[in-house]
């Protein structure tokens, strides 16, 4: 059987000529735009802001959003998602979504409960690629722990005042504006409200965080708030729905890294493949030696288990059916799978592949985020746990 990889997407019954033309196109502009400067982009840890518009026009920052503000909605699903997970992995440059998309977290609440006049206001500058919008949700102090937000925002008239900070927010030096998770209440999740915050508003500071161990190319900052006014139009639903608004975004976000880490394990699998397929040891090719063959066997097996697991949730949520569950366990499968087939890989190359500037390596770096990155492992677990009353 074939290894390459869309060998185990081609057989895909969910998937037609439509999700097919997609791929294709995406292919191509990806191969076009992206992949020449994937080494250059890596090593200057930025993007370079042309390319906003550049995907914009292509229709990738559209995808699934309503024409009314530009986006491109009728016909799209969750697999044309899905493709565009695939398609970017294959780069090996896992901060380029977190920074180019950043708004495929930022931007859903707006659309789902915004004002109409924030909705115009915001949309379609996002989706021109002209504005951009990034999810400030986790704080120094609190990581996941989304019901002990500590930015506090009160309310004064037709405002909110807002003290506090963020960290780890991907896309947050570029951002034009944040979708910001707030304390206008008392203690826990009854307490938590939603307010997009415009980045130019006086009070609004951010410090770039760029000491990271991947993600080099990732857009990530430290958002400071220092008696921000905002305006009470700016709410997302209502006071104290903040916790909704918040957990609206958090299965389309773990399936799209869901997505990323099988198909960056994909990758370590096709770079590990080709070169045990090259380089000869001992006399033979190192895929002849049956311990490397047993790592590409293993590799295949648990990437083939995610994939599964994959098209299964994915179907559940396209037919209104999700489980947060089952969600919750496949980013830790995958996770898991992405950190091992990394490693594999990484062994079979050897020494080449401790080099910069090949896809393995690349992908080694990116391991850990993705594991604690949209929740880690450990309260995927306990999410798990608690949604099948254990």
């Amino acid at each position: 059987m074939s290894l390459d990889f869309d060998s185990a997407r081609m057989h895909n019954p969910d998937l037609n000529e439509e999700h097919d033309a997609w791929r294709e196109q995406l292919r191509r502009f990806i191969d076009k735009e992206i992949v020449p400067n994937v080494d250059t982009w890596d090593e200057q840890g930025f993007l370079p802001a042309e390319l906003w518009g550049k995907a914009a026009a292509f229709g990738l920052l559209g995808l699934g959003y309503p024409a009314e503000y530009g986006g491109t909605e009728e016909g799209i699903d969750l697999w044309h998602r899905n493709i565009v997970s695939e398609e970017l992995s294959r780069t090996s440059l896992g901060g380029l979504p977190s920074t180019l998309l950043s708004h495929g977290i930022g931007l859903p609440p707006v659309v789902a409960f915004g004002s109409e006049a924030l909705k115009a206001e915001v949309i379609p500058l996002i989706l021109a690629g002209e504005k951009r919008i990034a999810l400030a949700i986790t704080e120094p102090s609190g990581g996941s722990d989304v019901a002990n937000l500590q930015t506090t925002a009160r309310r004064e008239g037709d405002y909110y005042i807002v003290n506090g900070s963020k960290t780890f927010i991907s896309g947050g030096m570029g951002a034009n504006w944040f979708t910001t998770g707030v304390r206008t209440g008392g203690d826990g999740m009854g307490g938590v409200s939603v307010l997009v915050i415009p980045a130019d508003a006086e009070g609004v500071s951010r410090t770039p965080l760029d000491k990271k161990q991947g993600w080099w190319c990732s857009d990530t900052a430290t958002i400071y708030f220092d008696n921000v006014k905002v305006p009470a139009v700016n709410l997302l639903a209502e006071e104290g729905h903040g916790f909704l608004v918040i957990a609206n975004n958090f299965n389309g976000e773990r399936m799209g890294m869901c997505v990323m880490m099988e198909a960056s394990a994909r990758v370590c699998l096709e770079e590990a493949v080709a070169w045990a397929q090259e380089r000869k040891t001992f006399g033979k090719r190192l895929a002849d030696h049956q311990v490397i063959r047993h790592k590409i066997a293993e590799m295949k097996q648990q990437i083939n288990a995610c994939q599964a697991m994959i098209n299964h949730c994915t179907r559940e949520i396209i037919a209104g059916r999700a489980v947060f569950g089952d969600i919750a366990l496949l980013k830790v499968q995958c996770s898991q799978t992405m950190e091992f087939c990394a490693r594999e890989a990484m062994q079979i190359l050897g020494g080449i592949g401790y080099m910069r500037g090949n896809r393995v390596e690349r992908i080694y770096r990116e391991v850990r985020v993705n594991a604690i990155g949209g929740g880690s492992e450990e309260i995927m677990r306990d999410l798990a746990a608690r949604q099948y009353q254990l």
